[in-house]
């Protein structure tokens, strides 16, 4: 009884083992990353192939651990969750912004990228601007008792809902947002895109990251877009809403975030994921 015993242990430690050395797959040589392509440049589909920056950083990662890539097009809400069960993929790759909630539920990489919130609009809207050392940019003020567009749980929506609901007296909050208590509405879409073609008929606006906003105004006519800014005491204290890009990898594999981490370093330190943004995003 115990020689049987003892073999069914040696068994199960033997499959532990077997899925540590594994990915999501059941193949050791394999990295599954789920990413949401519709986030250009970052991630976008060329015919039915999935590009961009995020895919070609780790198509970098998988050279250098000697595995192969593979994408996979979930909702953008569904990432950080089926990272942090570690079943279906190793890694998100989507443009994600690091916070302290993602954090408790994954590890993230090196930040890769800083990038600042744009709101597209339709030119001949009339919203109101203001111009900076910097250029024009638009206040959250100047969005009072519009609809706002934004992409369901991207950190657009998480400005814009804050700033639509927190207040003093909600303890999820503890501030009152720019436009609590005015007519202003978020309406949330799957993507930016879609988000993008109700303006003027769904939603006034649409609030999302800068390189994506600025893609979707150059493809679609009609439509600009500016950064957003906190307004300041004076104008001259007026800042942008800034956020940081990372990957995210499932608490505990450790191998592949060492890896993300120096093939992201590598390609900072020469220049390389800005060349890849300009590239993709058909300026060079």
């Amino acid at each position: 009884m115990k020689k049987i015993i003892s073999i069914v242990l040696s068994l199960t430690l033997l499959m532990a083992t077997c899925f540590a050395l594994t990915s999501c797959s059941g193949d050791a040589d394999a990295i599954l990353v789920h990413t949401n392509a519709f986030f250009a440049p970052f991630e976008y589909y060329e015919g039915t192939e999935i590009v961009g920056v995020d895919v070609d950083i780790m198509n970098k990662v998988a050279e250098k651990m000697g595995k192969t890539v593979t994408f996979t097009n979930v909702e953008f809400s569904a990432i950080i969750d089926n990272v942090a069960a570690g079943e279906v993929c190793d890694a998100g790759a989507a443009g994600i912004t690091i916070t302290d909630e993602r954090k408790e539920k994954v590890n993230f990489s090196t930040p890769y990228y800083t990038s600042v919130q744009y709101v597209i609009y339709a030119e001949n809207s009339g919203i109101a601007t203001k111009t900076g050392a910097n250029g024009d940019y638009i206040v959250w003020e100047a969005l009072k008792d519009m609809a706002i567009g934004t992409q369901t749980d991207t950190t657009g929506w998480i400005y814009t809902d804050g700033e639509i609901n927190a207040s003093e007296d909600n303890e999820d909050y503890g501030y009152n947002g720019v436009l609590y208590g005015t007519n202003t509405e978020l309406k949330s879409f799957d993507n930016a895109q879609l988000a993008a073609d109700g303006i003027g008929n769904l939603v006034d606006v649409v609030i999302i990251d800068e390189l994506p906003a600025k893609f979707i105004a150059e493809k679609n006519s009609g439509l600009k877009c500016l950064p957003l800014y906190y307004s300041g005491d004076t104008d001259a204290d007026d800042a942008p809403v800034e956020e940081q890009y990372a990957i995210c990898v499932t608490k505990g594999n450790d191998e592949l975030l060492t890896a993300i981490n120096e093939v992201l370093d590598e390609m900072m330190e020469n220049g390389e994921v800005e060349d890849l943004v300009m590239q993709h995003m058909g300026m060079e």
